[in-house]
């Protein structure tokens, strides 16, 4: 059984689909990058998942169980987290505030300390409001909240967006290292070859369909992939 199974996902913000009839899977701790062009779908699957698209349809099971008619609040409390693009942490909270306010966590106290250790920078600071933070801390701060309710899956949108090259690199290590911490990954994401370089699968949705997929190491050298999609010929 796939910890995550979507199949024929259809749906948008109105009349007129955005997603086309998706189907992937995630198993239990796999990093899975879904890529594309702009206005492939993406960051629309994203929302999906996590409960944030007005209109879906199709199948969309996690850890076995139907989850498309469940509000975000319900699938957060099954195991899922979601760092949006943008306005992912409380600006005019500290950092430890921004960790204090998810709720539902077991032993909190112990639990921020976890994370505290694991993000050393934050935890540096803890007491920073995160209005104040440097792009690549914020983003730190933002998988820390996420982490905190201990998902099972974490969808990750766009999280290098807005990021100096330095960040960027450092973001894609943090989510090679996201496994560690029990959690299985979908990273949706424009660098697609970056973000396929730390992931075991790899998705390439165009017009809301999927139209490759497979290992990503398979994508990166594959020359129809790379000339289409990955803004790159393979080998060149």
């Amino acid at each position: 059984m796939s910890l995550l199974e979507i199949a024929d996902l259809r749906g948008g913000y109105g009349e007129v689909d955005i997603l086309n009839g998706v189907s992937l899977t995630l198993e239990a701790g796999e990093i899975v990058t879904v890529a594309g062009t702009n206005g492939a779908g993406k960051s629309t699957l994203a929302k999906a998942i996590v409960g944030l698209l007005p209109v879906v349809r199709g199948v969309l099971n996690f850890e076995g169980q139907g989850i498309l008619g469940l509000p975000p609040e319900l699938r957060m409390a099954r195991g899922i987290g979601y760092v949006p693009q943008v306005a992912n942490v409380f600006p005019s909270l500290s950092i430890v505030e921004n960790l204090q306010v998810v709720g539902g966590v077991a032993n909190q106290k112990a639990r921020m300390g976890e994370l505290l250790d694991a993000f050393p920078a934050l935890a540096q600071r803890r007491r920073a409001r995160a209005g104040s933070l440097s792009g690549g801390e914020r983003q730190q701060l933002a998988f820390a909240r996420a982490l905190m309710a201990s998902p099972r899956l974490m969808v990750l949108d766009e999280p290098t967006a807005a990021l100096s090259p330095k960040m960027v690199a450092d973001a894609f290590e943090r989510i090679r290292a996201l496994p560690r911490f029990g959690v299985s990954v979908l990273v949706v994401e424009q660098r697609a070859r970056q973000s396929l370089a730390v992931s075991d699968r790899g998705y390439i949705l165009d017009g809301g369909k999927v139209a490759m997929s497979g290992a990503a190491s398979a994508l990166l050298s594959d020359d129809r992939a790379a000339s289409l999609y990955l803004g790159r010929h393979a080998g060149r």
